[in-house]
């Protein structure tokens, strides 16, 4: 069977569990992969997915200047290829619009994943719709060959559209995760059918159960405890989780978990010294997804207060929701992107608007004081999550998609 060359940022990654799982989860459908990534790891952990897959990995020098010779081989090999005219063509035209290091760094990128990819790779798969998807598109103009793409958030809604209008009319084709994605990307190809939703779901078999029942804290007398887990970044709103915690009543019994590290980890932290709570938080960083699920099993709460950046960065549908709702754990989050898609308002969660400290305390504290309720809505969300998000449909469709297409290019 030839292989498909899976192009990520980078590998492995904490904070893309959804891209683990389907790589793992097209090796078990007889998919044959190689790992292609931008730039090395640097998390401190990794996932139990990660440790099954056994798909190689080729990873190209981050920074042109990491390795010049290496750069400099690919280069004098790209260009006696019969594709390089085309692919310094296209980089020629985006470097007008876009006149960056970045720029030149992915061309250079392209020619060394161009000039080491294995014989037996006949089709090219890359994750998000930025950068990866630039390596991707000038390798394989210089290699001749086909590729397709899985665009997820932040890739879309901070790429400018003429970007975007480019790889879509020379990608084979497409999916992403949010219906929200593709009537987005579908406007700007102009067509119906060049991407298809195909939702990441969750592989449950990797979750247990949810507890039978949870103690019926209330903020009485024991504290409730509210659990985030998301990387302390602009669009997870942690400043304004920060300051609707800070609004509750001061005789309301909480504490807050959080997992995740992030670039506003000391303004954070400094926000919560500043409101006169950081006593009753926790700030845990990263951490494996086994932790993740201890973490979920214990708390009382989750809440995920996600509002669109100043970039335009946003999320899609966040992972870590569906892994809260799987575990009956009432969920709190916000009208962005499609979080709706997931979680339906009074029924599977409870949903208000995003960046609006105000109307999430209001919302906090309510759930706070009846622990009925979120137990019912945990419940409603369990079900519906499990019956309605198993990672194995999105799979499927994959590698129905990826199988016959490696086989096509292959001859």
């Amino acid at each position: 069977m030839p292989r498909i060359a899976v192009v990520v940022k980078g590998y492995p990654r904490l904070s893309e569990t959804f891209i683990a799982q389907e790589i793992l989860g097209l090796e078990r459908r007889g998919v044959e992969q190689l790992i292609v990534s931008l730039r090395h790891p640097t998390d401190p952990h990794l996932h139990d997915l990660h440790r099954e897959i056994s798909a190689e990995v080729l990873y190209l020098p981050e920074y042109l200047k990491d390795d010049p010779k290496r750069v400099a081989r690919a280069r004098s090999w790209a260009e006696t290829q019969p594709g390089f005219a085309a692919a310094r063509g296209a980089f020629e035209a985006d470097l007008a619009r876009d006149r960056s290091a970045n720029r030149y760094r992915r061309f250079g990128q392209a020619c060394v994943f161009a000039h080491e990819l294995p014989a037996d790779v006949t089709w090219l798969h890359t994750h998000y719709l930025h950068t990866p998807a630039s390596v991707t598109r000038y390798a394989a103009l210089i290699l001749g060959m086909p590729w397709s793409f899985s665009a997820h958030a932040k890739d879309i809604w901070t790429s400018p559209n003429w970007d975007l209008k480019e790889k879509l009319k020379d990608a084979a084709w497409g999916v992403t995760c949010t219906k929200v994605n593709v009537d987005h990307l579908n406007g700007l190809a102009g067509r119906p059918d060049a991407v298809e939703l195909v939702y990441h779901g969750l592989d449950f078999s990797r979750f247990p159960q949810p507890p039978a029942e949870r103690p019926a804290r209330d903020g009485a007398s024991e504290p409730v405890r509210i659990l985030s887990v998301g990387r302390l970044v602009e669009k997870k709103g942690y400043d304004d989780l920060i300051a609707a915690l800070a609004m509750l009543p001061k005789d309301l019994a909480w504490r807050f978990d959080h997992i995740g590290g992030g670039a506003l980890k000391a303004r954070l932290h400094a926000a919560a010294e500043k409101a006169g709570i950081a006593d009753r938080i926790v700030w845990h960083g990263a951490q494996a997804r086994e932790a993740v699920i201890n973490a979920c099993e214990a708390a009382d709460l989750f809440t995920l207060p996600s509002r669109i950046a100043k970039s335009g960065d946003r999320d899609g549908l966040p992972n870590v929701l569906m892994e809260a709702q799987s575990l009956a754990l009432c969920c709190l989050s916000t009208r962005v992107s499609a979080i709706p898609e997931l979680i339906e308002d009074g029924e599977t969660g409870v949903l208000v608007p995003p960046h609006d400290p105000e109307t999430l305390a209001k919302a906090l504290e309510a759930l706070i004081r009846d622990p009925a309720r979120r137990a019912r809505l945990g419940a409603a969300a369990a079900k519906h999550v499990r019956a309605r998000f198993s990672s194995n449909p999105g799979i499927d469709r994959l590698a129905e998609k990826l199988k016959p297409a490696t086989l096509r290019a292959a001859g």
